[in-house]
């Protein structure tokens, strides 16, 4: 058994990237939807789910290289995963750690669920949320639809 194995490691250390740690047990795979990785994309990517953790019990990790995250992703990872932490990581070191903090209001991020909103019409309307930090909840300001559970199958 290798020093890193016993240690622990279970996936190589990146040069350069970042590294989403702490997401919500199950929600890795939401988090690439997010970024827009699939099976076809030429990016590096590790993975690691269900990881034991200290603080949450189990733990999803995304590691992408040389990829930084723009502000929209990680605003969309703080819906389904509000504990989360980012890691800009130069040069194999941290360069800058933060957590996610989710904002008080999306536009055009989540699809209301109400299918009679106003928002699922023809109308030339942006979808719009207020949002509920502590348990996450959103609430359609058109239509006060409230969204708390399946909030990644709603992202448009």
């Amino acid at each position: 058994m290798t020093e890193s194995v016993k240690k622990g490691m279970r996936v190589r250390p990146i040069k350069h990237g970042t590294v989403i740690d702490h997401i919500t047990a199950g929600q890795a795979l939401n988090v690439l939807r997010i970024l827009g990785i699939s099976g076809t994309s030429t990016a590096v990517v590790s993975v690691a789910m269900n990881v034991p953790s200290g603080v949450l019990g189990l733990k999803d990790i995304v590691k992408v290289e040389d990829r930084e995250l723009e502000e929209e992703e990680v605003d969309r990872i703080s819906l389904i995963a509000p504990n989360a932490t980012i890691n800009i990581i130069r040069d194999f070191g941290v360069i800058e750690k933060y957590r996610v903090d989710l904002p008080e209001r999306l536009e055009g991020v989540i699809k209301c669920a109400n299918p009679n909103c106003i928002s699922n019409t023809k109308e030339p309307v942006i979808s719009k949320f207020v949002v509920n930090k502590k348990p996450v909840e959103l609430r359609c300001i058109y239509c006060d639809h409230v969204i708390s559970e399946g909030i990644a199958e709603h992202l448009i």
